[in-house]
């Protein structure tokens, strides 16, 4: 009995200092798990009114799961809705398989904005991670010129076989990259396909910028993961990083962690507490608090890191009070 009660104090002590919520893991739900650590963090989220929806709602489904986590209960937060929702979105098609945490997350959101009857409300959780970019389509035989608008939710910055920045790879992307032989694009004014050259421009930046780290590299049939080491700051501001014109700050607030191989890993989170900015580490029903542990393994190796979490500092964000839906 005083080992039982002595346990059951530890936890209780565990909770109450942590102030997070852990997750059971039901067939390698650890991805799920970790993305749900980090919009728990995103604090932003939870002020929406989502009352209405079906079984099939994301959206309803994780407005519940969030507000079960930021209690203050001692038990692991009840969470099976939200996994069943997305199986019945027919999107954990193979349960007993892991997926990958960047295409879960982009998947979550793109149901969100498909699945709310207010448009409106809609557009503003998307706008929160949205990133509107330019291309410019550069023809080497005519020099004429094509532009396209588009815009993504997460940036796509791949890794290099060796110690990596998030400075660098961010550099990377926005480098012009010339197109040929197969690679060849139509020109309109030519009429035939010609060696491009490729350039990428920043239109806008949201609240919350996500970046995911492309680790995973796909060779001969088979997928292997580079586990190299990349650093990347507490605050990042673009204005001193990128020849750009914004001055935007962003601090770190999450971070998804993949650990093992490609085929056969684990999904954990850090996360940053909002109100004793803390840091907490998530281990699916694990929870625990360890800013030095972080501090160590992540700004000085970061070796395992694939989604990072960043929120601008630039501007107070509120949403109108008056959507809900």
């Amino acid at each position: 009995k005083t080992s039982f009660w002595t346990k059951i104090c530890c936890y209780l002590t565990l909770v109450t200092l942590t102030g997070m919520r852990g997750l059971s893991n039901y067939c390698l739900s650890c991805c799920v798990n970790s993305l749900l650590q980090t919009f728990s963090a995103t604090w932003e989220i939870a002020v929406y009114n989502i009352n209405k929806g079906d079984a099939r709602n994301v959206a309803l489904h994780l407005k519940r799961v969030l507000e079960a986590m930021r209690g203050d209960l001692p038990q692991l937060a009840p969470h099976r809705d939200f996994l069943h929702c997305l199986d019945q979105n027919r999107f954990r098609r193979k349960i007993n398989v892991q997926h990958d945490a960047d295409e879960v997350f982009l998947s979550i959101l793109n149901l969100i904005h498909q699945q709310m009857d207010n448009r409106v409300l809609a557009g503003e959780i998307q706008d929160l991670y949205k990133i509107s970019v330019e291309t410019h389509l550069q023809c080497l035989k005519c020099n004429s010129i094509q532009t396209e608008t588009s815009y993504m939710l997460s940036f796509p910055l791949y890794v290099k076989e060796d110690d990596n920045s998030l400075e660098g790879c961010m550099n990377s992307f926005f480098e012009h990259q010339e197109l040929k032989g197969i690679n060849s694009c139509f020109c309109a004014h030519c009429g035939t396909k010609n060696s491009s050259r490729q350039g990428v421009k920043l239109l806008s930046l949201p609240r919350i910028l996500c970046m995911n780290l492309k680790r995973f590299r796909n060779s001969r049939g088979s997928t292997h993961k580079l586990d190299c080491r990349v650093s990347f700051p507490e605050t990042f501001d673009f204005s001193q990083s990128l020849q750009h014109v914004f001055s935007c700050r962003y601090t770190l607030y999450a971070v998804v962690v993949h650990s093992g191989y490609a085929m056969c890993g684990h999904y954990t989170a850090y996360v940053r507490h909002r109100e004793n900015e803390r840091w907490y580490y998530a281990d699916d029903s694990y929870v625990q608090r360890n800013a030095s542990l972080f501090s160590f393994f992540f700004f000085c190796c970061s070796r395992t890191a694939y989604m990072l979490m960043y929120r601008r500092d630039s501007e107070e964000w509120r949403p109108r009070p008056e959507l809900s839906g």
